[in-house]
């Protein structure tokens, strides 16, 4: 049986599993994390509630560098699987410091620009990803990772 320690060697990002009780990875978390944290593309399906957020997750935290620059894009269909991936990218995250973002649209746009500054990870909505790439808030000239999550929604 495949363990999370076979695949991830970030000590950090073990800690965080060790700690939320994860030790053996879904079966896409086993397919895609070694391909992911090799940098190559993936495209995957899964079920809700397979493990996804975490399969992408983990090689997006395992490729970031400390520059407080946009490093990846994760667009979502919807405001609530916005704060979602926000929320579990930020529990994996624990022990990496990452500045994690959520931009999405039904609220002020103000704050939003202020959090982008010094932003590594965004996670957002299509329509307010672009509203930010038009006021050139949204800096993408860094970004190695992008993710189109539930892309057949978005599509």
């Amino acid at each position: 049986m495949t363990t999370f320690r076979d695949i991830v060697e970030d000590k950090d990002i073990l800690k965080t599993l060790d700690e939320m009780g994860f030790d053996t990875p879904t079966e896409i978390q086993e397919l895609t994390i070694p391909s992911g944290l090799a940098g190559k593309d993936i495209i995957g399906q899964a079920k809700t509630g397979s493990g996804k957020t975490f399969a992408f997750g983990i090689p997006i935290l395992h490729r970031l560098t400390p520059h407080k620059e946009v490093q990846a894009v994760i667009l979502a269909p919807t405001r609530e699987l916005c704060q979602q991936i926000t929320h579990e990218m930020q529990k994996l995250a624990k022990h990496r410091h990452a500045n994690i973002v959520a931009i999405y649209g039904g609220v002020s746009i103000n704050p939003q620009i202020d959090d982008l500054q010094g932003a590594q990870i965004v996670i957002g909505t299509p329509g307010r990803v672009l509203d930010h790439l038009e006021r050139a808030t949204l800096n993408t000239e860094h970004v190695r990772t992008l993710v189109l999550d539930e892309a057949d929604r978005m599509l």
